[in-house]
């Protein structure tokens, strides 16, 4: 009986010294390595790739934003926003690029809702860039599946161009080079398609203008 005690009470401490053994490596010394390396090795990106604007902070590289006008009564909630002419506009959010509210609506493709609203928002961005609905590509009408993609197609940038230039009194050269210089091709030469992030397209848009 007191073997047996003995047995049981040897094999609890080797078990609870193992778990203080691994909680310190697991728990505090591994993630404290990592960290260190990602602040050493990559700040930015392991702080959100945070986009600063003369020390002020205007957004992340990873999480789209709304380019709206401002309300004329910003008291009132239910007042529908407005894209704003003189930015690049990012693809349909389902949540309004909400960090805290991610996914998308959820509907199918053949559900009538999701249909309908496609078509009315291929329509309302053909009339806002001033171009045929046929040219109007995909990224245009659908959001992603994060709802805070922060990415267009270069094709949706290209019918924004005419807009934009007329918006901002630049020619549509300058802006198309802006776009071309902001293009990002595929990840490793062969993942995902060409991008092109708003929010620095954006960024560099302003510095133009302001020439």
């Amino acid at each position: 009986m007191n073997n047996s005690v003995a047995n049981t009470g040897r094999l609890a401490w080797a078990a609870l010294r193992m778990l203080l053994v691994l909680t310190v490596v697991t728990g505090i010394l591994y993630p404290l390595a990592v960290t260190g390396v990602a602040q050493g090795l990559f700040h930015d990106k392991a702080n959100g790739s945070i986009v600063k604007v003369e020390g002020e902070e205007v957004g992340s590289e990873l999480i789209g934003q709304t380019w709206d006008l401002p309300k004329k009564n910003p008291e009132d909630g239910n007042e529908a926003a407005r894209p704003d002419p003189k930015w690049f506009q990012p693809r349909p959010s389902n949540s309004g690029y909400d960090p805290l509210s991610t996914g998308s609506n959820q509907l199918g493709a053949s559900d009538p809702t999701l249909t309908e609203l496609v078509g009315d928002t291929k329509k309302s961005v053909a009339a806002f860039n001033g171009v045929p609905e046929s040219e109007v590509p995909k990224d245009a009408v659908t959001g992603s599946a994060s709802a805070i993609d922060p990415h267009i197609s270069p094709e949706y940038a290209e019918i924004q161009i005419k807009r934009v230039a007329q918006a901002n009194g630049l020619t549509e050269h300058q802006v198309a080079k802006l776009v071309e210089d902001h293009t990002e091709g595929r990840t490793a030469g062969f993942l995902g398609q060409p991008h092109i992030n708003v929010l620095t397209l954006n960024l560099a848009l302003k510095d133009l203008a302001a020439r």
